[in-house]
């Protein structure tokens, strides 16, 4: 029977709160040394030479193709095999970051396929350097592009973080685990775990459309700063 005060009571347990500041960690750590991996292999993929296009290639069909869980393991118990040897915590993150990156790249480089060749063209003939014109012009455009997918890939990683439960990383749903083989109240502990992923997936979308937001604002005034020179 689920119990209603006792639900309301792990809602506010420090011990889970702590998992979830630890799942928040796990979200945006990988996300943010993923990125700029992701740039790289999705310019890689871009590029004209058969070498680096083929290594990007292969990382991205490697991490993709294979499953979060068995990577997660291959970081934390295969590796030590070979004399690489990682904390739970670094392991975690590096599996998650690697992983993730496979993702963004796609989602970056589609980002860059999506921006109209000519919308490049227009600002070299206005004499803007390829720096600038990645900067001022492809750039918030391809990032316009690529909010909703990253947006999802946020989400998902942010579930995803459960898995690393299985190394023992004492996350939000490993944490909900311990206390559940101690005090047997297993339906009021998912169920506030339940809530806690689905509160931060909301706060997260709201996040979201204030970039997509902010991001469409910049798109239209860099059209017009093109439109009026």
């Amino acid at each position: 029977m689920f119990h209603l005060d006792v639900f309301a009571h792990y809602l506010t347990n420090a011990y889970l709160l702590g998992g979830v500041l630890v799942t928040i960690a796990l979200t945006a750590l990988p996300m943010l040394l993923g990125l700029p991996l992701a740039l790289a292999l999705a310019l890689a993929r871009r590029s004209g030479g058969r070498i680096v296009s083929g290594f990007a290639r292969f990382y991205v069909w490697i991490f993709r193709g294979t499953p979060l869980l068995v990577q997660l393991v291959i970081v934390f118990t295969a590796l030590p095999q070979f004399g690489i040897r990682f904390d739970v915590w670094t392991s975690a993150v590096l599996a998650l970051t690697l992983n993730e990156a496979a993702y963004l790249s796609e989602i970056v480089r589609s980002g860059f396929a999506g921006v109209p060749r000519g919308q490049g063209d227009a600002a070299m003939a206005l004499g803007l350097n390829p720096r600038q014109t990645l900067r001022l012009v492809t750039w918030p455009q391809a990032m316009r592009l690529m909010l909703p997918p990253l947006g999802n890939s946020v989400n998902g990683l942010l579930k995803a973080t459960s898995l690393t439960s299985v190394i023992s990383m004492e996350e939000l749903m490993r944490r909900t685990q311990v206390l559940m083989q101690i005090r047997f109240e297993v339906l009021e502990l998912l169920a506030v775990a339940a809530l806690w992923y689905l509160a931060l997936t909301t706060l997260w979308e709201l996040v979201q459309v204030r970039l997509e937001q902010r991001f469409g604002r910049a798109e239209l005034a860099t059209s017009r700063g093109l439109d009026m020179r």
